[in-house]
């Protein structure tokens, strides 16, 4: 169950980000990354509200912290997708996304079995190869720290969120989308770029917040089945859904290396579902 779940997250992750992209490519990046996650707040609470819970003080918590590294995370990301090709960007943003929970996992006890840790291990140079930039293709190089910043609040948020206890249910997800919100608003004051949504265009974004909350839901209830450091390395395969996409829809050609990437990729998800 929890790597059904982690996978359902990797790919609704990856579809919001190519999203995400796109509409960067017509609004601010910043504004698109204030409408989506407020998008998804209302969604979130709404589902929580539905679904119900018992959520205790921990818990709401870590969930308030986790959505400030979400908010980071997301607002790189999708400047990052703005300025670069995405069959880039996003891959570089996973890698930072697994190796944080990974190692959080690992130092507070997580224990997986030898084949589910080779499936990790076959992960890293999977989400390595699919990241690879072919010369003279034009690869976006003013967006790759954005990529690696967005790495790094992701994976902050994957292993804080995964910190919430299980009988909350989705309660504290909506606090963690807005407080992501949050995020956004105090990362582009800091750096003096417009996030207020002013034009139309700006508020398409608003049909990503079903996607945030699957994604970020489905991770959750994934740590109650198993291990955050399997499961955070499940989820962080999400450039694999926006590397597709782009080279269906923008037709970005999927080079050599990312081809076996995706293909090692599948191995290691095969690895940990059988570990």
């Amino acid at each position: 169950m929890a790597i059904v779940l982690a996978l359902i997250s990797a790919f609704a992750y990856g579809i919001s980000d190519f999203l995400g992209g796109l509409f960067s490519r017509k609004v601010s990046a910043w504004q698109v990354a204030v409408v989506g996650q407020s998008s998804s707040t209302i969604f979130a609470v709404v589902a929580g509200v539905i679904i119900g819970g018992d959520a205790v003080a921990r818990d709401w918590v870590w969930a308030g912290i986790a959505g400030l590294g979400g908010g980071f995370g997301t607002a790189f990301l999708y400047r990052g997708l703005a300025r670069g090709r995405m069959s880039v960007i996003a891959p570089i943003s996973a890698i930072g996304s697994a190796l944080v929970p990974v190692s959080f996992g690992l130092i507070t006890g997580d224990r997986p079995s030898l084949l589910a840790i080779f499936g990790v291990v076959c992960a890293f140079p999977a989400i390595f190869l699919i990241s690879q930039i072919v010369e003279n293709a034009p690869a976006g190089q003013g967006g790759i720290a954005d990529g690696v910043l967005a790495g790094l609040g992701f994976g902050f948020m994957f292993a804080t969120l995964g910190q919430v206890g299980s009988e909350a249910n989705l309660l504290p997800l909506g606090l963690t989308q807005g407080t992501s919100v949050v995020g956004i608003i105090i990362t582009a004051t800091v750096l003096r770029a417009a996030w207020v949504p002013r034009t139309r265009a700006a508020f398409a974004p608003l049909i990503m917040g079903p996607l945030g909350v699957i994604a970020t839901g489905s991770f959750l209830y994934a740590t109650h089945y198993g291990l955050l450091s399997v499961v955070s390395v499940i989820s962080a395969l999400y450039p694999a859904s926006t590397v597709v996409l782009a080279a269906l829809v923008l037709r970005e050609k999927i080079h050599t290396n990312q081809a076996i990437g995706l293909a090692l990729a599948a191995s290691a998800v095969a690895l940990v579902a059988l570990g």
